[in-house]
Parts: C-alpha cells; structure tokens; sequence
C-alpha cells in the first residue's frame, strides 16, 4: 500500500474575529515537499479564493516564504492570504510570540508586515506593493457596464489597476446601488479575461458610522463569483482614491462580504504613497492534509 504524506493544515478567516465571516484562507504550514502542480490541484480542491503553502525563506531578510494560490492560478501577491498566513503561523508557534514586524518573501517581493495587539485582539498589516494605472481600452468600459447591469460613476472613470494581481475598479454613486447589483457573470469573466484580470471590485461611498467604504469583489473567471473580503483589491481602491486625492482619510475602514453573508471588515492606511491593509483574523480549522 502507497504511504500518504500529511502536511499540516490550517483554516483560517481573515478580516473578521469571528467564525465563518470574513474571508476563508487555507493554510498549508510546510509546502517544501509539494510540487507547482500539486499545490494548484490542492488550491483547486480547497475551492476557496486562496490557498497558500509556507515555504523556507530564499532571501536572509524574510521571515517566510508564502505562494499563493487561487483554483485556477497563482498570484504574487494577495492581501487576505498575507494577513491570514502570518496568523496561521503565530497561532502554530512557528514565528515569535512577541513579534510586531514581519517580512513575507512572494511572488512581488519582500513585503513588511506589522503585528499590533490590544489586549487579547491580534491585528496584522501587510503593506501591498505600490499599484499602478493601466490605460483603458475604447469599449470596455461600456463592457463593463454591461457586465454588472448598472453603470457606475464616470468621474472618476473606471479603471485598470494592479498591485501584483490586476482589477477592474470601478465606484458607484450610493451604496445602496452597490449592494443591489446583480451582475451577469459569464460577462465578467469575459472582461476580466480579456485584460488577464483577476477580477472586477466595485465600491461606494458609505454614511454607516463603522466604516467608511462599502466594497464587492467578482472573480467568476476563477471559480469565485463574488469574492468575501479581498486585501489586494481593496489597497487598489485605497491607491486609486490617493491618487484622484479622493481619500475618505489617511486610515479608513471598509466593509465586504455582506451580500454573501461573511461580513468582514478592513483597515486600510495610506503612508508615504504607500498603502498598508490589515485586520483580524481567527483559526476554524486546525490539523492535517493527506497528500498522495
């Protein structure tokens, strides 16, 4: 009989403390004995938006090394599993208890990571590679108006913006517009696929007193119709809005996940035309994985 290899598996939800909200992330502690195309069939298999595999680090100034993984890609760099391996690995005891800075060694680089505790809550902070504008070409922006059955604002006009991974962005007038899209999805994943995008994120200006922007992300191209709580597109939004100068504030907060019932909430903070994105996380599931 075939012996079974196990790697140590965690689950975790990010940009929440709570249980199924948030966004789930697996976690594989050690990937150092996992093939490229073994770790996509796992992250094909987990079918959640990421999957990451912890790795040696290569460079001597990173604290880890973490690849990432959607079901039908991998990514340089994405926010919620940045934030959510840091914890998977604090919570195992494979990092210092006491640790307030991390680097993380992706597919972007080296990234800092700052860890803040306020009593018992544990908050992480990934500063996401600085993003840059792609040019529009003529006709996708009425595609995408199509695509999502509701024409978003035209100042400032939707646009194409990358910070490892690329995203259409595109901002609504009101958030109750935002929240009662209802998008075709085969239309997305045309679009997004046409640009080699990862998705499509859609916000809007909120009057809620417990954040600040209200946010949806479409990834239907990767097997994830509407993503629940996404780091990389919201540090794209944060970029995009210091960029046009139309930041709500230096440090603000959004809220994603809603209409798919795993609300969770982000800190996003502009320093230096740097953007930082960050939150709470918590573990649901802890063990191991059969590998064949």
């Amino acid at each position: 009989m075939k012996t079974m290899q196990t790697v140590a598996f965690k689950q975790v939800d990010v940009f929440t403390d709570q249980p199924f909200k948030g966004n789930p992330l697996a976690v594989i502690l050690d990937g150092s004995a996992l093939s490229t195309a073994q770790m996509q069939q796992i992250a094909q298999w987990t079918n959640l938006s990421e999957t990451t595999f912890v790795l040696p680090p290569i460079d001597a100034d990173a604290s880890y090394r973490v690849r990432i993984f959607t079901p039908r890609q991998e990514l340089p760099f994405a926010g919620h599993p940045s934030v959510g391996t840091a914890h998977a690995l604090l919570d195992a005891g494979l990092l210092p208890a006491d640790a307030t800075q991390l680097v993380q060694e992706c597919g972007a680089g080296l990234l800092p990571l700052r860890v803040t505790r306020r009593g018992d809550v544990r908050q992480i902070a990934v500063r996401a590679p600085r993003a840059k504008l792609h040019p529009i070409v003529n006709g996708d922006v009425e595609l995408l108006a199509s695509a999502l059955g509701r024409t978003p604002m035209s100042s400032p006009a939707p646009q194409v913006v990358s910070n490892g991974p690329l995203w259409w962005l595109a901002e609504f007038a009101d958030e109750a517009s935002l929240r009662a899209l209802q998008p075709d999805f085969a239309k997305l994943s045309a679009i997004t696929l046409k640009r080699d995008a990862v998705g499509v994120a859609v916000f809007a200006r909120s009057e809620s007193r417990d954040f600040d922007v209200a946010v949806r992300c479409f990834c239907p191209a990767d097997g994830i119709p509407e993503d629940p709580v996404t780091g990389s597109a919201n540090a794209c939004i944060a970029a995009w809005l210091a960029h046009s100068s139309s930041l709500p504030a230096s440090t603000y907060r959004a809220s994603q996940g809603r209409e798919i019932g795993r609300n969770g909430v982000l800190e996003l903070s502009v320093e230096d035309g740097e953007v930082w994105v960050g939150g709470q996380s918590v573990t649901v599931i802890d063990g191991s994985m059969r590998i064949a």
